[in-house]
C-alpha cells in the first residue's frame, strides 16, 4: 500500500503535465521577435503547467518598444523566467541587457558579455540634447527599477545605460548583476534545482525540476519566413533585384520571367520593409538612381547622369534602413558590390554609345555617303545618272565625269547625289 502511495505521489507531476519551456532569442529585438515572445509567454501562462521558462538569448539589441512588450509579458507569466545569455561568445547588449535584468533568474555562459545599453535614436545619429537627456533618464530609471525588483546591482545597471558600460559574465556575477554562470542549459537547470526564486509579483517559488519534460517553443513557419526575408541584406537584395527585373520587362516587353520575378521580389522587399525601420528618403534616392541609369542610356548623358545615378544609389542604400545596430543595416560590401556592378554596366553601355556615334551611318540616304557606284551617263554640274547601292540616282559633279567611270558619293541633298570620280 505504501509503495502504491509513493508511486502515485511521484506520478502526480507527470499527470499534471508540469514542464520546462524554452525559447530562443537570436538576432535583433524587433517586432517579429516580440510577436513570437509575447505569444509564447501568453500560451505558457494559459496552459498553467510550467515550472520554469528558460529564454536563451544572443542579441545586439533592438527596438525599445519591442523590448518593453517582451518584458511586460515576462513579468506577467506568473512563472519563474530565466534569461540565459548563451552559448559562449554570445552577448546581451542594449535591449538584451534589459531583458536579462528583467528575468527572475539572470544567467550567463562563460565568455559572454552584456551591457552597452545607452539609448540611441533609431537612425543611430545623435539626438537633441534635452531629448537625449529625457530618453537616457527614462532608460536609467527603468533599468534601476528592474534591478531593484530582483535585488541586483543598481549602480552597475545604471552605468550600462548612462556610460555604455559592458560587463563579462564573471564581472556580472561578482558585481551582483546576475545570479549564476552556467556552461549550458543542462547545467543551468541542474543548478536551479531546489533554488528559491522571488517572482516579479512578490511571491516565492522553490524550484523542483527533477524529471521535468523540456518543451522547446519555436517560431511558426510564417514567423520563420518573415524573419528570413527581414534580414537587411536579403531585403536590400530583393529590392534591387525587383527593380532590375521590372526594368528589363518594361524595356523588353514579352520577356515575362523578368517581370514575374521582379514583381515578386519587389513585393517581398516591401513586406520586409513593414518590419524594418525604413528611411523613405533612402528608398526614393535608390529609385532616382534607377531613373538616372535609364536616362543615361536613353539620352546619352556622356557619363554625367550615370555618375549621378551611382552617387544617388550608394547614398540611398546607406540611408535605406535606419538603425544604430549594424546587424539591422545592409552590409557595406554588398552595397559597394551593387554599386560597382552598376558602374561597370554603365561604363560598358557608355562606351558602346560612343562607338555607335563614331560609326558611319549605314541606313537611310545618309548611309550612301562614301559608297561607290558607276556613272551610267556623262555627269557634269547640272545633270547625270549613277548606279549606286543597286539603285539609279540623279547625280551632279563639280568636274565632268565620263559614262562608265567609277564614282564615289560625297553628299546627298534632296535625293540628288553629289559625286566625284573615284580613284579606284
Amino acid at each position: 500500500m505504501k509503495r502504491a502511495l509513493v508511486f502515485l505521489l511521484a506520478a502526480i507531476p507527470i499527470w499534471l503535465g508540469a514542464e520546462i519551456y524554452t525559447l530562443r532569442f537570436d538576432g535583433p529585438i524587433d517586432p517579429l521577435l516580440e510577436e513570437f515572445a509575447v505569444n509564447s509567454l501568453r500560451t505558457i501562462q494559459q496552459k498553467g503547467d510550467a515550472r520554469l521558462v528558460v529564454i536563451g538569448i544572443d542579441t545586439p539589441g533592438g527596438f525599445d518598444t519591442s523590448m518593453r512588450a517582451i518584458i511586460k509579458a515576462m513579468l506577467g507569466t506568473g512563472v519563474p523566467v530565466a534569461v540565459f545569455v548563451s552559448p559562449q561568445g554570445a552577448r546581451a547588449a542594449s535591449a538584451g541587457f534589459f531583458l536579462l535584468l528583467a528575468a527572475d533568474i539572470a544567467a550567463m555562459a562563460p565568455g559572454t558579455n552584456t551591457g552597452a545599453a545607452h539609448p540611441v535614436s533609431v537612425t543611430g545619429s545623435d539626438i537633441e540634447k534635452t531629448m537625449k537627456e529625457k530618453v537616457t533618464n527614462d532608460a536609467a530609471s527603468y533599468i534601476k527599477t528592474l534591478a531593484r525588483k530582483h535585488r541586483r546591482s543598481e549602480e552597475m545597471a545604471e552605468k550600462a545605460v548612462r556610460e555604455s558600460s559592458s560587463y563579462t559574465a564573471e564581472e556580472c556575477l561578482q558585481g551582483g548583476l546576475i545570479d549564476l554562470v552556467a556552461a549550458d542549459r543542462k547545467e543551468l537547470i541542474e543548478r536551479l534545482q531546489g533554488r528559491t526564486v522571488v517572482l516579479a509579483g512578490g511571491g516565492e517559488v522553490t524550484l523542483d525540476l527533477q524529471g521535468e519534460t523540456i518543451v522547446e517553443l519555436e517560431m511558426s513557419d510564417r514567423q520563420k519566413f518573415l524573419r528570413t526575408i527581414t534580414n537587411p541584406n536579403l531585403a536590400y537584395f530583393l529590392l534591387i533585384f525587383g527593380l532590375i527585373g521590372l526594368y528589363i520587362e518594361f524595356t523588353h516587353p514579352g520577356g515575362v520571367i523578368p517581370g514575374i520575378l521582379g514583381g515578386i521580389s519587389l513585393l517581398l522587399a516591401f513586406l520586409a520593409f513593414q518590419v524594418l525601420p525604413i528611411n523613405y528618403v533612402g528608398l526614393l534616392l535608390i529609385l532616382l538612381s534607377i531613373g538616372f541609369f535609364v536616362a543615361e542610356i536613353k539620352v546619352q548623358g556622356f557619363g554625367v547622369l550615370g555618375i549621378g545615378g551611382i552617387v544617388s544609389f550608394v547614398l540611398g542604400s546607406i540611408m535605406l534602413i535606419q538603425s544604430p545596430i549594424p546587424e539591422m543595416r545592409p552590409a557595406m560590401p554588398i552595397i559597394m558590390t551593387f554599386a560597382v556592378c552598376f558602374g561597370c554596366i554603365l561604363l560598358f553601355l557608355t562606351w558602346k554609345v560612343f562607338q555607335a556615334m563614331k560609326r558611319r551611318k549605314e541606313t537611310g540616304v545618309e548611309g550612301l555617303v562614301g559608297e561607290t557606284g558607276v556613272a551610267r551617263t556623262d555627269i557634269d554640274s547640272r545633270q547625270g545618272k549613277v548606279f549606286v547601292h543597286g539603285e539609279w540616282w540623279n547625280a551632279v559633279s563639280d568636274a565632268p565625269i565620263a559614262s562608265g567611270s567609277t564614282v564615289e558619293v560625297e553628299g546627298v541633298k534632296n535625293l540628288l547625289l553629289k559625286v566625284k570620280k573615284s580613284g579606284g
